[in-house]
């Protein structure tokens, strides 16, 4: 996902929030009637859904360059099925029959496993660790194209889409740590190395201040461009819709516990109108793309497989529990609403995630330039917890999406991060 997908899934939401709160009027009533298109036969079209039964998956990106893919099913303690994806050794290595470190990586908001392995042999995270010699899991969290099954519940029902990160956090990352422990080459092992971005940083984050014994299974935790506070990020988008959304009220309730962005045809009819000409929101649509490919930050080949995978499905109480944290200036839990934080949190409010007791040594990767986790919310989380190293970007202009897709990430992230994996592996060894 790029900054344009960003900028897309703002400006989506807030032509959502306007169509559910009934304010989403015609912007120009000179268009054809033939042009628009009717958003009410396409999100009731039974055939809108398209079937990813023949799309290629994260298993298909990985064999085609070469290298052994697996599939596992793990089920989390809350019934949800989530898929992993490995790659078990390397084939330049033929270590097929060693013990193998192993390293977990977790995407971002709107994105999936493919996300890792957009940008080939060569510069791509899940590649270079393969060929270090560790044992690559690549997660996916519940909802996502990879993750759409429940022991008891359809995506269909909206106790599905009841989840927000804090869940993907305390059930699907614990389950999916547990689980690759698990295998013959986890067996004996002390822990994993994690690598989240974005949304995979906050669900760590979760884990380990909630679930504290985790920490004794992360050997290096890296977190590339980490989202927990938020009150200073400086959104125009987010700013205009977080007063709104950002709290329990009927404009959230309205908006709550349904799949968003689902890739199918409704979800491109959508993005066309809303990116038209005469729209309030096409600048959003446009303009960091351009940019960055005008300035060659950008790897295009990268693009092109994300753009026909992404988006992945979320849950709208994904997006508002990030608005909530926006209003809030807390990195807590999600807030039902009094009557409902009484109930389940024995408070008003929901309690703040104790990242104090997060001992495991954190590396946090951040820039000037991120849009989405500004350096002054970085510096807040990283004084709550009592181990952790700073990695400051020295490009000031490397931004949200360059931890993911800049075309020197191989030089500036993901060697870098190798090398301390590396290091504390010959440290215990």
């Amino acid at each position: 996902m790029s900054c344009y997908h960003i900028d897309i899934l703002v400006a989506l939401v807030g032509c959502f929030f306007l169509v559910t709160t009934g304010n989403c009027v015609p912007l120009n009533n000179n268009l054809d009637p033939a042009e628009v298109t009717d958003f009410y036969k396409l999100f009731n079209n039974p055939e809108a859904h398209l079937s990813f039964a023949s799309a290629p998956t994260t298993v298909d990106f990985i064999k085609d360059h070469g290298y052994p893919a697996e599939r596992h099913y793990v089920t989390t303690e809350d019934g949800y099925i989530i898929s992993l994806f490995r790659i078990p050794y390397s084939h330049n290595l033929q270590n097929q029959d060693e013990k193998k470190p192993i390293v977990f990586l977790q995407h971002g908001l709107l994105s999936s496993s493919d996300g890792w392995i957009s940008l080939g042999p060569d510069d791509a995270m899940p590649f270079l660790l393969s060929d270090a010699g560790y044992d690559v899991w690549i997660g996916n969290a519940r909802g996502n194209r990879f993750s759409r099954n429940h022991t008891s519940l359809s995506t269909k029902h909206p106790n599905f889409w009841r989840f927000s990160w804090h869940e993907i956090g305390y059930y699907d990352i614990a389950a999916a740590i547990d689980y690759t422990l698990s295998t013959e080459n986890g067996k004996g092992q002390e822990g994993i190395h994690y690598v989240g971005h974005s949304q995979g940083t906050t669900v760590i984050l979760v884990l380990m201040s909630s679930r504290p014994e985790y920490n004794k299974k992360i050997k290096t935790c890296h977190l590339l461009a980490p989202v927990a506070f938020m009150n200073n990020m400086d959104d125009f988008m987010v700013n205009s819709l977080s007063p709104y959304l950002g709290f329990n009220n009927l404009y959230s309730v309205l908006f709550c516990s349904q799949e968003f962005l689902p890739h199918n045809d409704f979800v491109l009819a959508l993005l066309y109108n809303v990116c038209r000409s005469e729209t309030i929101v096409s600048s959003f649509c446009s303009g960091n793309e351009n940019t960055q490919v005008e300035e060659g930050r950008t790897n295009k080949t990268a693009n092109s497989v994300i753009a026909g995978v992404m988006p992945a499905g979320i849950s709208t109480d994904q997006i508002l529990h990030y608005l909530q944290e926006h209003q809030s200036g807390h990195f807590r839990q999600f807030d039902f609403g009094t009557k409902k934080n009484l109930k389940i949190y024995g408070n008003e409010l929901p309690p703040d995630y104790p990242t104090e007791l997060i001992t495991s040594k954190m590396h946090l990767w951040y820039s000037d330039n991120d849009e989405m986790a500004a350096v002054e919310d970085v510096l807040r989380l990283a004084d709550t917890m009592p181990n952790k190293v700073m990695h400051h970007m020295e490009d000031k202009e490397w931004d949200h999406m360059d931890f993911a897709v800049n075309w020197k990430v191989r030089q500036y992230i993901n060697e870098p991060i190798i090398a301390i994996m590396n290091d504390y592996e010959d440290s215990i060894n």
